[in-house]
């Protein structure tokens, strides 16, 4: 399959669509006419593969109760052994609605209310959700700055120390992270798997955007480091950040260890889950089985539009910090030379700029500050977003 810049170029009209991204601004507490950059979904259209397969579906015309078969499975396992060099067997697989449905999912089957949880701020605020709507108690290892290299870093000491001493049962563990950038390196994992080893905490890694890193820096599997990690681990995974699925509701929760795995499909029992839906299992199976040439072009798009907003921020608007990301296609920007505050943030981005972008607080108190934007969009509209916030910026300046 050939793909081009032109199919990432391209502008697709996504208003009056029922988007969470373009059409819930009042809902969200937001004025009409910004340009969204903050959910992490892509304004790109889905493979064509992908396309064709829910195009047959379809015309097909009966959207009766489904159950994935072994195509589906076969798809999946080649993709992460090929992509990722994990295998797994099938039997490991439990699918489920989403990721942060799986992570409620694993904080209810694995602690009991009162037990707690750990996660490392700043973090994907969903982590700060599942913890505290069912009552259990939220335990903070807050990502260290490492000035020097210029990327945050786990604090393994405090890590451990807050295991240890909050009796912790369960860290839920951000791999590409977000929203910091970082590809965490089979060193960095293996010192957070020993540390949870050593105290028995099972780890839940969120690896959906396990399909993006820039060059330079390779995704690891956290469960394929050492036996011992994959019988402690609820691996989620996904293909809606990677082929732009996030409406189809598919995950696939990969757990090694049976008695775990038995737990977590129990929960999901109790919150009376059963089969996935019709277009999820056939988008899932039509992006892993051919879209792989559609998302590597993809990835070099990101590139030019990473390259393209460092470049600008560096000429244009030098007050504001790239954290040079890693992984992702959500970048954490450095905003506090402009608006140290939430509500500063909201005078110069939204009032000013007419751009919604994510407010780094809501990642936690580490976050604020900063803002996460998301540049998995065809550049024109990245270009007009920069173009906005530059002049709102000389505005604040010449003040």
């Amino acid at each position: 399959m050939d793909v081009g810049n032109a199919e990432f170029d391209r502008i697709t009209d996504r208003r009056n669509t029922d988007s969470l991204k373009y059409d819930c601004a009042a809902q969200r507490g937001m004025p009409e006419g910004l340009i969204p950059l903050w959910v992490a979904d892509m304004d790109f259209r889905s493979p064509a593969p992908v396309r064709d397969a829910l195009s047959r579906v379809a015309d097909r015309g009966v959207f009766g109760y489904t159950v994935p078969q072994d195509d589906y499975y076969a798809a999946v396992t080649a993709w992460f052994a090929e992509r990722h060099d994990y295998r797994f067997p099938r039997e490991h697989i439990i699918t489920a609605p989403g990721v942060v449905f799986a992570l409620a999912m694993a904080v209810r089957a694995f602690t009991d209310e009162g037990d707690g949880v750990l996660i490392q701020r700043p973090v994907y605020y969903p982590f700060t959700e599942v913890i505290t709507d069912n009552n259990r108690r939220l335990v903070n290892s807050p990502l260290r700055w490492n000035a020097n290299d210029g990327r945050y870093e786990p604090d393994f000491e405090d890590m451990e120390r807050r295991i240890a001493g909050d009796d912790v049962r369960l860290f839920l563990l951000c791999n590409p992270h977000n929203p910091v950038g970082r590809v965490w390196t089979a060193d960095e994992l293996r010192r957070m798997g020993d540390i949870c080893a050593r105290h028995g905490c099972v780890v839940v890694s969120d690896e959906i955007h396990c399909d993006f890193t820039f060059p330079g820096f390779k995704h690891t599997v956290f469960p394929s480091i050492r036996d011992e990690f994959a019988q402690h681990c609820v691996l989620c995974t996904s293909p809606s950040k990677s082929f732009n699925l996030a409406g189809l509701q598919i995950s696939n929760i990969v757990i090694a260890n049976k008695s775990l795995r038995r737990a977590f499909r129990d929960e999901i029992s109790k919150a009376g889950y059963s089969q996935p839906s019709l277009p999820g299992i056939v988008a899932c199976k039509a992006a892993y089985g051919e879209g792989g040439a559609w998302l590597d072009a993809l990835k070099g798009y990101l590139l030019g539009n990473l390259d393209f907003l460092r470049d600008f921020l560096r000429t244009r608007i030098p007050e504001i910090g790239l954290i040079e990301p890693e992984g992702t296609y959500l970048l954490w920007l450095d905003m506090r030379k402009l608006a140290a505050t939430r509500d500063a943030a909201r005078k110069l981005i939204v009032d000013g700029a007419g751009l919604w972008l994510d407010d780094g607080s809501m990642f936690g108190p580490e976050g604020e500050g900063f803002q996460r934007v998301n540049i998995a969009c065809p550049r024109a509209i990245l270009e007009q977003a920069l173009e906005r916030l530059s002049v709102a910026v000389d505005g604040v300046n010449v003040e």
